[in-house]
């Protein structure tokens, strides 16, 4: 059974006393998504389990509101809890995968008295493993703002100054990058030269913390 669309049907909705809108025009639509925002919210919510995740997937519910033929849609109160439990079910079957990629980064500390040769190689291999499927499966833009806000935790405002973009687009472009991670699909050849440079600037960045260099390197591919 699909539970996410259990949690469509409880999300709490207010009553409603009027006919079904038409949101053939923007500022209609606008209208009935601001109105049914805070149950899309809390569908995410209990889906993803995060707050910032469900943010950014009802931020994605607006994106593909705007982009359906509305003229066509006879209830978009239903159709906007849908698209909600659908795209959060999608982000947290993947949240393990980018669990795992978020860690790889990551290498152990020189001063660490576990670290062998071999444990360093390993992590290596893991970094250029992560990186090879950033460069095959995101835009350059993705890449910048998924690395920074997954990889290193930079705020959104900071990701949105980085790249000239605002917060509201800065979000998107995370969500968008978890979103094609978790899709499993590859579209892109990856630029050996490309791959190098962004691995060492991972490795420096996990070492020493020259975040200043992985930014260039970063915001270089994405401008």
């Amino acid at each position: 059974m699909d539970t996410s669309l259990i949690e469509a049907r409880r999300a709490p909705t207010a009553p409603d006393t009027h006919a079904i809108p038409d949101i053939a025009e923007l500022d209609d639509a606008v209208a009935v998504f601001t109105r049914t925002r805070p149950s899309l919210l809390y569908i995410a919510n209990r889906i993803v389990g995060s707050p910032t995740e469900a943010e950014d997937v009802v931020q994605e519910v607006w994106l593909r509101l705007q982009g359906t033929d509305r003229a066509a849609v006879h209830n978009p109160s239903a159709l906007l809890r849908t698209i909600t439990a659908r795209l959060a079910k999608n982000v947290a079957q993947s949240a393990r995968r980018r669990r795992e990629f978020s860690a790889s980064p990551w290498i152990p500390d020189s001063a660490d008295p576990d670290v062998t040769p071999e444990s360093v190689a390993e992590r290596r291999d893991s970094v250029a493993r992560g990186v090879a499927l950033l460069l095959a499966t995101l835009t350059p833009r993705q890449r910048a703002a998924y690395v920074l806000r997954e990889g290193f935790g930079y705020s959104y405002d900071n990701i949105a100054a980085l790249l000239h973009l605002s917060v509201v687009n800065a979000r998107q472009q995370v969500a968008r990058a978890k979103q094609r991670l978790g899709s499993h699909r590859h579209h892109q050849e990856v630029d050996a030269v490309t791959h190098r440079r962004l691995v060492h600037a991972f490795l420096g960045a996990a070492r020493s913390g020259d975040l200043a260099h992985l930014e260039r390197v970063l915001l270089a591919d994405a401008r």
